[in-house]
């Protein structure tokens, strides 16, 4: 599944849609969003995205309690400021020349 954020601040991310809907066990993340310094740096950490509208953008509760079980025993979910956050790293080196 390939998510587009297109609001972040200071790590959450406030608004985002599908991109792509295949794959939902394997969640990535575009931005496409205006940051500011402490919005999306090294020194902010992962990006952030509410469990809840995951929960959503895959159908519902049945269809996302598993996946969540798993990116949950990979250390891809985290509680910030009591809520819970599916966690995507930032800065991630890839090869964009598609080779």
């Amino acid at each position: 599944m390939r998510i587009r954020a297109v609001s972040v601040f200071e790590g959450v991310i406030y608004n985002s849609h599908v991109m792509d809907w295949s794959h939902p066990e394997r969640p990535t993340l575009e931005v496409d969003a205006v940051l500011r310094p402490g919005d999306a740096d090294a020194t902010s950490g992962p990006l952030l995205l509410p469990v809840a509208e995951f929960i959503v953008m895959v159908g519902g509760v049945d269809v996302a309690r598993p996946i969540l079980l798993d990116l949950a025993a990979r250390g891809r979910v985290t509680t910030h400021q009591g809520v819970d956050h599916l966690v995507f790293p930032t800065w991630t080196t890839i090869d964009a020349s598609g080779t």
